[in-house]
């Protein structure tokens, strides 16, 4: 593939497992935000990992009770149009999302990227779901969320692509989506406070179930269960601007396969609604069927104005791996640091970051590096603070057009 278009207006967005886009509410304030993010590893080539997009939400989108949530990027879209009280303490959500290459799978096994087992894919993903909020009258709110939507992906060749490697026929799925959140998160990278607890169930039923690879020997299951959970506390220390961060995620699975399994690795924080970051590692180089990762982060004002931030995070993590992507033991981990920069205003932030895989497999032994930078500019960042109870998450499915747009 070639391409002779510049890196800076390429970016696309990035992919969690399976790709369904869910939120835990409507979010109740206007936003337009420009996110951008990029890894590189030092060591190796992995997976090309990063991310570009324009938000948009206007929750008095034509009329007072409409809701519009929208993420473009050059590539692919994600939109919702939702509808507040269609029952009492109920809001409906139409969604329709789409667009190329979202549907990409990069084959990562033993630390090493397999460009002649990865594919180009294609997608599009319409949805409706419901949320319920369960206590109206409190300060934290808890809603229940419900979604069915049907997905169809159709795959292709990569120039890198093995000939005698077969791939997938067209893939059609149903999803369903179960869960229960109490508080939430915004849609901003290092948020100055935060709280969640939530649990999720989603089911995958495949239309056609299909094997693929040399001599077929992969499978897609005909249906596949994911149970996860996450709990998480973002804050910051209101005289010396200290901040930090805890997140707790875990996740289990019944019949999981190389397309529903949960991938972790790289530092992308709005890559998808629950990103699985472990810094140093190469972006979504681990598949597990069931884990339990621990991250956390802190930020030190370095400045007297309180702009400039000295940063220090990590993650480590236990799981089983997905039938076929094994690798020596159970535990990865992975620490960072870097600097930050928030304008007063707090329209700008920019992060430059370094990470060290601990335990990454690379062609030396163990341990990885990798950089990144990650920008945020808020177009509405004059409206003052205004802390939603949501998180409106971001489609998983966003980056794959880049490897195409690169000549990747």
């Amino acid at each position: 593939m070639k391409s002779g278009i510049p890196w800076w207006i390429c970016l696309g967005m990035a992919a969690w497992h399976g790709g369904v886009n869910v939120q835990g509410q409507l979010d109740p304030v206007e936003r337009r935000l420009v996110q951008l993010g990029y890894n590189q590893p030092v060591e190796g080539q992995g997976p090309l990992a990063a991310y570009g997009f324009f938000y948009l939400n206007d929750p008095a989108f034509i009329r007072t009770n409409l809701t519009l949530r929208l993420a473009v990027a050059p590539i692919y879209m994600d939109s919702e149009l939702g509808v507040r009280e269609v029952l009492p303490n109920t809001d409906l959500g139409i969604s329709l999302a789409g667009g190329g290459f979202a549907d990409s799978y990069s084959e990562v096994r033993g630390g090493k990227y397999w460009k002649q087992e990865s594919f180009t894919g294609h997608g599009v993903d319409p949805g409706l779901s419901v949320y319920h909020r369960f206590n109206p009258s409190q300060e934290i709110p808890l809603y229940g969320v419900a979604r069915v939507d049907y997905h169809e992906a159709f795959f292709e060749r990569d120039d890198k692509t093995d000939d005698a490697f077969d791939l997938p026929d067209q893939l059609g799925e149903f999803r369903t989506r179960a869960g229960l959140r109490w508080g939430g998160q915004e849609p901003l990278i290092l948020p100055d406070l935060a709280m969640e607890l939530s649990v999720w169930y989603e089911g995958l039923f495949r239309r056609a179930p299909d094997r693929y690879g040399y001599d077929r020997d992969r499978e897609v299951n005909g249906s596949t269960h994911l149970y996860w959970a996450r709990g998480l506390l973002a804050y910051t220390l209101p005289e010396s601007k200290q901040q930090f961060g805890l997140s707790l995620t875990a996740g289990t699975s019944v019949d999981i396969d190389r397309f529903s399994a949960y991938r972790i690795g790289g530092v992308l924080p709005l890559v998808s609604e629950f990103p699985l970051s472990l810094p140093g590692y190469y972006f979504q180089e681990l598949s597990a069927t069931r884990f339990v990762l621990l991250n956390g982060d802190y930020r030190l004002p370095i400045n007297p104005a309180k702009t400039w931030f000295a940063l220090a995070y990590g993650a480590t993590s236990l799981m089983d791996y997905t039938p076929g992507l094994e690798q020596p033991g159970h535990w990865n981990s992975g620490v960072g640091g870097g600097i930050m920069y928030q304008s007063p205003s707090k329209a700008w932030k920019v992060i430059l970051g370094y990470g060290y895989g601990i335990d990454a497999i690379r062609s030396h032994g163990r341990g990885a590096n990798s950089i990144g930078i990650i920008c945020q500019f808020d177009l509405e960042a004059n409206r003052g603070d205004q802390p939603s109870d949501s998180h409106p998450g971001i489609n998983p499915n966003i980056t794959k057009g880049v490897d195409w747009l690169l000549g990747r």
